[in-house]
């Protein structure tokens, strides 16, 4: 296994890459379970069903033309195609392509430290993994 550090990772969201923006991306992925114990069984038995997921993304606020909040906001409650590279966009690395509604925004303003932001996202649909070519 080759140990891979994060500072690489890209994401795009209707094709505006927010990676400079970005300092933590979570992709939790989980699937459902039918329970389908019958008599005569002396344990539980399941079946897989149907996969979800969800994607957060977070950073260091910037008011800049094409920075998070003017990307994000205007995409509230729409749903956005999502390219994400979590060693980076390079030639043959991991690419992950999906569909998802931008279900939340939100701007954290402490007194006495940077403005942050965060985003999530619900998964439409299939994640679409591949490698991205030259």
């Amino acid at each position: 296994m080759a140990a891979v550090h994060g500072k690489n990772a890209f994401i795009s969201v209707e094709g505006n890459d927010l990676s400079e923006y970005c300092n933590n991306i979570q992709m939790p992925r989980e699937a459902d379970s039918h329970d389908v114990t019958t008599f005569g069984n002396s344990a539980h038995r399941y079946v897989g069903g149907l996969v979800d997921g969800t994607l957060t993304l977070q950073g260091i606020y910037d008011s800049s033309a094409g920075g998070p909040q003017d990307v994000l906001e205007p995409l509230l409650g729409t749903t956005c195609t999502i390219v994400y590279c979590p060693a980076g966009d390079g030639s043959g690395q991991v690419e992950k392509t999906f569909e998802a509604v931008l279900t939340s925004y939100e701007e954290t303003v402490p007194v006495a430290d940077m403005i942050t932001w965060s985003a999530e996202f619900q998964i439409d649909g299939d994640v679409s993994v591949g490698t991205v070519s030259s």
